[in-house]
């Protein structure tokens, strides 16, 4: 199933790359549609000196994780963005991946892998490897290894994300707004320390949809930090268990919508 896998995904990137100079301008665009909210990012910054008690460099942690992650999820799983995954439910596309003999899931992260999506990558890498620079973390052993652990956990949990979107496009394939509030609304969410929102909101993104487990609690953890809200210790090493919770149940309800899955009849 791997090498199938890398044989669509070799397919995919060879298609993208017909076209050398427009595959280079969309990379740097996209890494540049980042920048500029970075940029923005940091004009906050030069108005108000802080927000939340949290430096520049601090929240930059809290955006690299998140660009990083999320950008890397949003290449790998493609296949699912509800947007894509709509039209081709719609043109029968997904009524002839029912007919193959092969593995559902290998032909849908196969069917779309946006190589572009490396410029966003990119730049969330250098404001991480910056933040590094920049913020005094008396690196261990434990906040070393927790690091990649972060980021995967953080893939796994917007990849489970768009496949629940994915899934209820077997039931509606309109545009799935409520699904972006949680998927590119939820980036922009993290990207800030959790205590400056309200009470609620904080509480539903730690313990309903546990996005607050996987960059903040491990940047005050990096940080050396003390937690806010007095949580149990634990709370920096749950981003794997928020991770692929979600991203478990997320193919779960993903065997429930394949199962109830009645064709659009073209």
């Amino acid at each position: 199933m791997f090498r199938l896998y890398t044989r669509l995904i070799s397919i995919r990137i060879r298609s993208q790359m017909q076209y050398p100079l427009s595959f280079l301008f969309d990379t740097l665009g996209s890494g540049f549609g980042t920048l500029s909210e970075f940029i923005a990012l940091w004009a906050v910054f030069t108005r108000f000196g802080t927000v939340g008690g949290w430096t520049m460099p601090e929240v930059a942690l809290l955006y690299g994780l998140a660009e990083t992650s999320f950008a890397t999820m949003d290449m790998v799983f493609s296949g699912y963005d509800p947007t894509f995954f709509s039209t081709q439910i719609q043109r029968g596309m997904f009524d002839q991946m029912l007919l193959r003999p092969l593995s559902l899931p290998v032909q849908i992260f196969g069917s779309e892998f946006i190589v572009r999506r490396l410029g966003r990558i990119g730049q969330g890498l250098a404001v991480l490897l910056l933040s590094f620079f920049l913020n005094p973390i008396q690196w261990t052993l434990v906040k070393i290894i927790l690091v990649p652990i972060v980021i995967v956990s953080t893939i796994a949990f917007f990849g489970g994300l768009f496949i629940v979107g994915a899934t209820i496009c077997f039931w509606t394939v309109e545009s799935l707004e409520a699904i972006n509030i949680f998927t590119y609304g939820g980036t922009t969410m993290i990207s800030y320390p959790m205590h400056i929102y309200g009470d609620w909101v904080r509480r539903f993104f730690t313990f309903v949809v546990p996005a607050a487990l996987l960059t903040y609690y491990p940047a005050l953890y990096f940080l050396g930090k003390p937690d806010p809200f007095g949580m149990p210790p634990v709370m920096p090493f749950l981003a794997p268990v928020a991770g692929f919770a979600v991203l478990a149940t997320a193919f779960a309800f993903w065997q429930v919508g394949v199962r109830h899955y009645q064709s659009t009849g073209s």
